[in-house]
């Protein structure tokens, strides 16, 4: 059946969308999982040298906005990629940089 994941702490089956696990109640979201705001608050203000990306993990795109943080264009995407953190959902973010 889609939509269907094992879970992490007994391994029964559940919906893939279930924060917790209905049967030992085991969290599903990943430990590793990324804010969405500290991501947002980073390009914000850190944007220009790519503070956002290097916590994402995107670490090659980080150091390319570091190399050209002189030009200032690192900081105008910086600024487009904070509107877009704040107006995604959080499920979507999760997904994406989870």
């Amino acid at each position: 059946m889609s939509g269907m994941v094992f879970c992490r702490g007994c391994g029964k089956e559940l919906h893939s969308t279930a924060k917790a696990c209905p049967h030992c109640g085991a969290s599903q979201v990943a430990a590793g999982s990324k804010n969405k705001l500290t991501a947002a608050l980073l390009a914000f203000f850190l944007g220009g040298l790519g503070a956002h990306k290097f916590y994402l993990g995107k670490i090659g795109q980080g150091f390319l906005y570091l190399i050209f943080c002189w030009t200032f264009i690192p900081s105008v995407i910086a600024f487009i990629e904070f509107i877009i953190y704040l107006c995604t959902s959080e499920d979507d973010f999760a997904r994406k940089y989870g």
